[in-house]
């Protein structure tokens, strides 16, 4: 009969005092289990919004929508690819409309810039798509990062990025090589 633990009296227990209370922490009273804190599994941070009692549960955090990342990579698109095709065509117009003054005072040894002047139009274009091209490539690019950071459509904020970063070289070699070939049309050199 001395064996047996006395259950505890009825109504609150008073809290022990002294050397009995664990310096000064809660222990609870006999009888009484305190419930494991829950752990998360390695990379699966707590939320505590999870759970209806304010209680963490561990798990995925919830899809977030991808609306970030598509609009990067759609403006990565247009920064790369749109811009280099309306510069590139105008690129080709004022190799074509410039080539043979050129041609001319390259021979001669002078160089003016009044050339230009008959197809200063297209050389506006030109440079309206490389300053719009530069500023939203820029403009995907950090887009593109802020996809990837917050996990909102974190694959085409990737290839936003990638975009981004190679349409500089799209839009040179595409201008280059069609103003190459305007100039050689324009100057009567082809075959």
């Amino acid at each position: 009969m001395s064996d047996q633990i006395p259950s505890p009296p009825p109504g609150p227990t008073p809290a022990p005092s002294g050397a009995d209370a664990g310096g000064g922490r809660y222990a609870p009273p006999p009888g009484y289990a305190l419930a494991p804190a829950p752990v998360a599994p390695y990379g699966n941070p707590l939320r505590p919004s999870d759970s209806p009692y304010g209680v963490p549960v561990a798990g995925p955090p919830p899809a977030a929508a991808a609306t970030l990342g598509i609009i990067a990579f759609v403006l990565s698109l247009v920064a790369a690819v749109g811009t280099s095709i309306v510069a590139a065509v105008a690129a080709y117009r004022v190799g074509l409309g410039a080539g043979r003054r050129l041609f001319d005072d390259a021979m001669v040894g002078s160089f003016d810039w009044s050339f230009l002047a008959p197809v200063r139009g297209d050389v506006l274009w030109t440079e309206i798509a490389f300053w719009t091209g530069t500023a939203l490539g820029i403009w995907a690019l950090v887009q593109g990062i802020i996809a990837i950071v917050k996990r909102r459509g974190r694959g085409f904020g990737i290839a936003a990025v990638v975009i981004a970063c190679l349409g500089p070289v799209v839009f040179g070699v595409v201008v280059q090589s069609l103003l190459a070939a305007g100039l050689a049309a324009g100057t009567g050199l082809t075959g």
